[in-house]
């Protein structure tokens, strides 16, 4: 190909973008599963209100004369991360913390159920059509050119980078160093000796839940603003491949829900750029897996240690 290189490198930022996004929704699978040990199948759903919930915050702003882009973005990141917590914390009310001592199967089936209900909830309130905005944040850099193919990041690309990184660092940091983070790991080896050493278990649960759909918010405004457009559909497919995601980097692990995020993008990117894009979704399961066969703790996550 003429423009090998540039080529490579157009698709290889596509891919990071759009690993970013995953990554970022795989952090929520990872953190609930690390701590209860269940598939929260409703968290893509969650992601895609936090983009339905940062489209109608733009409209009010609009409505309201707020036009600083910089303003109006602080703006629609604080509502829709404090909105989609609500959430988040309801879910885990409602739907899981009455089923936490039941076999797991129940979790599982409600949380699938969960995933329709609110599917068909946003469906019922904002309509089938698809739901376009203007572009927000346009412009960018060029990084490159070969033969007059021109490679450009642009600055919506640079900042879902940025903050999936920041982000990364931020939640990390909590985890490792804080007090919240000590509970949350200590839930994770046994939430019944946690209890006896005065953890508050139910709040520890609830806040994991919380920052879980606080990130899938900021996920989905980033969605929003580099497509463009969403639909009451995009969670679910944006779910199960940030499960993948979470599953090929190793559940439990969160280096390992950004890594498997940032490998699902580069392979749906190349896939898509060097083959047939109806078959992406396949490339990315195929590794799946066979990470799986190989590894099947994932490319970061540790074996089980059974307790005795």
């Amino acid at each position: 190909m003429q423009h090998s290189f540039a080529y490579f490198l157009d698709q290889l930022i596509n891919g990071l973008t759009l690993g970013s996004i995953y990554g970022l929704i795989a952090i929520g699978y990872t953190m609930v599963y690390g701590i209860i040990g269940m598939i929260n199948f409703a968290h893509g759903e969650i992601f895609m209100i936090g983009a339905f919930i940062s489209i109608i915050t733009f409209l009010l702003l609009g409505m309201a004369g707020v036009t600083w882009v910089p303003l109006a973005l602080i703006i629609v990141l604080v509502v829709a991360m404090t909105l989609t917590a609500i959430y988040g914390w309801t879910l885990e009310r409602v739907a899981y913390r009455p089923l936490r001592r039941s076999p797991r199967l129940a979790a599982l089936i409600t949380a699938i159920g969960m995933s329709i209900f609110l599917q068909n909830y946003v469906q019922l309130l904002q309509s089938a059509r698809n739901k376009p905005m203007q572009p927000v944040i346009s412009g960018g850099v060029q990084v490159f050119e070969q033969q007059g193919y021109v490679v450009s990041l642009s600055y919506m690309q640079m900042i879902i980078m940025v903050v999936t990184v920041a982000l990364m660092g931020i939640f990390t940091t909590v985890i490792v160093r804080t007090t919240l983070g000590r509970a949350q790991r200590a839930c994770e080896q046994d939430r019944d000796m946690a209890a006896l050493i005065g953890v508050n278990v139910d709040r520890t649960i609830s806040l994991t839940f919380i920052m879980g759909a606080a990130l899938a918010s900021v996920a989905g405004l980033m969605f929003l603003l580099y497509y463009g457009v969403i639909d009451f559909y995009i969670g679910f497919l944006a779910g199960i491949k940030a499960f993948t995601a979470a599953v090929l980097g190793g559940i439990g692990s969160l280096p390992g829900a950004m890594l498997g995020g940032l490998l699902i993008g580069l392979i749906e990117a190349f896939w898509s750029g060097y083959f047939t894009v109806e078959y992406k979704d396949v490339a990315a399961f195929s590794i799946l897996v066979l990470v799986l066969i190989f590894r099947p703790t994932g490319l970061l996550g540790k074996p089980d240690i059974e307790k005795v």
